[in-house]
């Protein structure tokens, strides 16, 4: 049996640029990768391919050991483009919360195939495998590489980031989901059209995060309310240097100096907001 972690992504920064002619849009965004927040695959070897899923967030996803499932889909796109390639049982052990802006499904994705590469003795980095997370989803190339990065494109440009410091934080989610498909369509970009604001923030300093900002917000919000409670009691917490929601929502983050800060801000956070997801944890 081989295991694996599917951290989940924050987007530290999401700038939409614009939509391309073939309606998807173009983003340059920085990510980071929670070690607190992470599903866990296993996975054996055998004839066939099948999926089980247990976990408190198994049920929240649906019918999600179906056929739409990305692991089972990368699994099968990394078979399309690798002769041979034994396939088997992956059995996932679901904790991150689903619809949530934190990329679990890509993350689940990416882990099963880097189980699978090793358990053919295939490199990581392998292209094939590039080209089937690519295939598979927009956030799963990211996901792939499982550390802070510039994502670009539609999701399929990746270049981690040099040096990158870890950050503590605080993620909270109302455990109500949010279309994506809605959040966007509320943008109101038409195929082709650009934004005058073209750049992320250059790096992941900390001013740099703060004068930048995530344009998936404000129509989020404008969806689901609780987003804005969120991100208000955030702000409140001791020590929160920045405050922000991750990817489509309904996620939010806080930013903290250091663990023993991100910790404390966790605490007041449940005693504000119960019935919420809270999880304090270092970014990487």
């Amino acid at each position: 049996m081989l295991r694996a972690r599917a951290p989940a992504k924050v987007n530290l920064t999401l700038h939409v640029l614009g939509r391309r002619a073939d309606g998807f849009h173009e983003l340059d965004s920085l990510v980071a990768f929670a070690g607190c927040a992470a599903d866990a695959l296993a996975f054996r070897p055998s004839e066939g391919l099948a999926l089980s899923v247990e976990g408190p967030f198994a049920c929240a996803a649906g019918d999600v050991a179906g056929d739409d499932n990305l692991v089972l889909k990368a699994a099968r796109e990394a078979a399309a483009r690798i002769p041979g390639l034994r396939l088997g049982r992956f059995s996932l052990v679901k904790r991150i919360p689903v619809a949530a802006g934190l990329g679990g499904g890509s993350a689940d994705a990416a882990a099963a195939l880097r189980l699978l590469a090793q358990a053919n003795g295939i490199a990581a980095e392998d292209p094939r495998l590039v080209e089937a997370a690519a295939a598979t989803g927009s956030d799963v190339p990211a996901c792939l590489v499982s550390r802070a990065a510039r994502m670009t494109g539609r999701g399929e440009g990746v270049a981690p980031l040099a040096g990158f410091a870890p950050l503590a934080a605080v993620l909270a989610n109302p455990l109500k989901p949010v279309s994506t498909p809605e959040i966007f369509r509320r943008l109101a970009l038409k195929p082709g059209e650009t934004r005058s604001e073209t750049t992320a923030a250059p790096d992941a300093g900390l001013a740099a995060l703060v004068a930048a900002r995530n344009d998936l917000e404000a129509p989020a919000r404008s969806l689901l309310a609780d987003i804005g409670t969120g991100l208000e009691a955030l702000a409140q917490t001791e020590g929160c240097r920045l405050a922000r929601m991750s990817g489509s929502g309904a996620t939010v983050f806080g930013l903290y100096d250091d663990q023993r800060s991100a910790r404390r801000a966790a605490r007041a956070l449940r005693a504000a907001l119960p019935g919420w997801w809270v999880m304090p944890t270092m970014l990487r």
